[in-house]
């Protein structure tokens, strides 16, 4: 009899035909429509918020500066990775659909890592534009310019799409015959990886290296950035001055902060096989993963104060022209 949580095939040179997704383990069926609704509610949330920061800035010319593109290009990873992974999880807690095939959840699993990287990489082109704005202001405009970001933000898209599809080919090199129960909400390359029937050591490596490239590569410019910052601030004498000029680091770096610690922490527990519950880890991944790209656009339109400034003048006027109809209704 074959187990419904995994699938052994008995030709070894192929494939097997899908993965099954355990999700949170330790988590009683009573409550799987309960969660599935806090997902749902979280992408509706998530890709709202996103979705608003895009259209908002590509339409309001005066936000069209180097920030917000950055901004905008984070948005796009937020809200790509939310609807390659939240939908998904929906499904398995509304529909109890656990099972994905092989070649979705390679795609996922692609699809999750390439939006990671960007993501990172996107938080570093936040920092340096920080950086330049705050350690180097009369040099802004000649360094950072609209065109210069876009470049940048292109280069970031388009190497991390090259890296992930040579991971990903590489992954997809080795056998994959059994068992197939994916310990994860979602598909991603370390629980995926482990099932193969094949070693797996070069596998390893290159992902090691790729994560001190995608991971602690852009971190350690950013703090480097940051300490800069600090030190620049510091210097201000006025401390209303010093607030101020701080206050316009701190979304990103609370951002920051809440992308890396659980993602280094995780990382470092699957490299060094720390010993941590099945349902914490799955939790902490889950909070890394979504949270970010959930409070994201609540940080930038209640944090950054030329988007809100914007937005609430944008609001105003509305009432304006709302109150001028309604005036001239009334007065016909």
């Amino acid at each position: 009899m074959v187990s419904d949580n995994t699938i052994t095939l008995t030709n070894s040179t192929t494939n097997i035909p899908e993965f099954l997704l355990q999700g949170f383990p330790g988590l009683p069926e009573q409550y799987y429509v309960l969660l599935g609704t806090f997902f749902f509610l979280i992408y509706l949330v998530l890709a709202i918020g996103n979705i608003f920061i895009i259209v908002f800035v590509a339409y309001e010319k005066s936000l069209q500066k180097p920030t917000y593109i950055i901004f905008c290009n984070l948005a796009v990873a937020d809200f790509g990775f939310g609807t390659t992974t939240l939908p998904r999880i929906i499904s398995k807690y509304w529909m109890s659909d656990k099972k994905m095939s092989f070649n979705a959840c390679f795609t996922q699993m692609y699809f999750v890592h390439f939006l990671g990287a960007t993501t990172s990489f996107l938080l570093a082109l936040m920092a340096l534009d920080r950086f330049i704005a705050i350690c180097n202001p009369l040099r802004y405009t000649a360094l950072i310019k609209n065109s210069t970001i876009a470049v940048l933000c292109s280069v970031v898209w388009i190497a991390n799409l090259l890296q992930l599809s040579a991971i990903t080919a590489q992954a997809l090199s080795v056998t994959y015959c059994g068992p197939n129960l994916i310990i994860q909400c979602y598909c991603d390359h370390f629980s995926v990886t482990k099932l193969a029937c094949a070693d797996i050591s070069a596998i390893k490596t290159t992902s090691f290296v790729v994560a001190l490239l995608v991971l602690w590569g852009p971190l350690i410019f950013i703090i480097f950035s940051y300490v800069s910052i600090i030190i620049s601030v510091m210097k201000i004498s006025s401390k209303e001055g010093r607030y101020k000029t701080f206050s316009t680091c701190t979304p990103q770096l609370f951002i920051i902060c809440l992308y890396y610690l659980p993602r280094t922490f995780i990382y470092l527990s699957n490299t060094f096989g720390l010993a941590l519950g099945t349902d914490t880890r799955i939790m902490l991944t889950m909070m890394h993963s979504l949270f970010p790209a959930l409070i994201n656009p609540f940080i930038y339109c209640f944090r950054t104060k030329e988007i809100k400034e914007t937005l609430m003048k944008k609001i105003k006027q509305g009432q304006v022209r709302v109150d001028g109809k309604k005036s001239f209704v009334q007065g016909k």
